[in-house]
C-alpha cells in the first residue's frame, strides 16, 4: 500500500528547528559533528543515524524516536515509490 503523501525529510523539519542566526557551523559544533555531515542532512543528502538522533534528541529535548521515525517514514515512501520487487510470499516446504 502506498502512502498517502510525501513525508517531510528529517533534516527539512531540522531546518525549522534551528534557531534564526545560528550559522551550520555552530550549530554543527554543539552537535559534535562536521559541518559537511549536519549540511549534507539539512539538504537531504544524508540521512539521520541512530547517534544522529541521539545527539539531536540531547541537543533540541526530543527523543530520538522523534528522529528515527521521521526517517523511516520518508525511507520507506521513497522506497514505496521505486516499486515493490518481485518477491513471492514465504511457502514451508510439505
Amino acid at each position: 500500500m502506498s502512502r498517502m503523501h510525501n513525508p517531510a525529510h528529517p533534516g527539512e523539519l531540522l531546518r525549522e528547528w534551528i534557531p534564526n542566526g545560528l550559522t551550520v557551523t555552530e550549530a554543527a559544533a554543539q552537535l559534535g559533528v562536521s559541518r559537511v555531515m549536519l549540511s549534507k542532512i539539512l539538504n537531504g543528502k544524508a540521512g539521520v543515524t541512530a547517534d544522529m538522533a541521539l545527539r539531536l534528541s540531547a541537543w533540541l529535548d526530543t527523543t530520538p524516536e522523534v528522529w528515527i521515525d521521521t526517517q523511516a517514514a520518508w525511507d520507506l515512501w521513497q522506497a514505496e515509490q521505486r516499486g515493490l520487487p518481485d518477491v513471492k510470499p514465504l511457502r514451508l516446504a510439505a
